[in-house]
């Protein structure tokens, strides 16, 4: 377990809602990844990143499917792509990443509470 933080902590990672619309391999990646575009609809709009889920997803796959990502994260540059939020996931027992998704269709931009 982490250290302990507080409520106010936790409220500074702003994690929220979006729609994966456009997803490509990224064969450049040190690692096996995805290049992925998401809608988080209103003020965020738009964001891409790249992320090691080719375990278990395809690009072709990936689109429409919901995703939770912390949105408020400096751009990063991975390689050659700029990554500008970090999609959620958890390692299955092999390791490989699982998405964190919302069990049930939400409004795109949704925040985490």
């Amino acid at each position: 377990m982490s250290d302990e933080i507080t409520f106010d902590d936790f409220m500074k990672v702003d994690v929220r809602a979006g729609v994966i619309i456009r997803a490509e391999p990224y064969p450049e990646a040190r690692k096996p990844a995805i290049k992925l575009w998401i809608d988080f609809g209103g003020d965020i709009g738009e964001k891409k990143t790249s992320a090691q889920i080719t375990a278990h997803y395809t690009p072709e796959a990936l689109i429409g499917t919901q995703v939770m990502a912390v949105v408020n994260f400096p751009p990063r540059q991975i390689g050659k792509f700029m990554s500008e939020v970090l999609v959620l996931g958890l390692p299955d027992a092999d390791g490989e990443v699982v998405l964190a998704r919302p069990e049930f269709d939400v409004p795109i931009g949704g925040r985490l509470h």
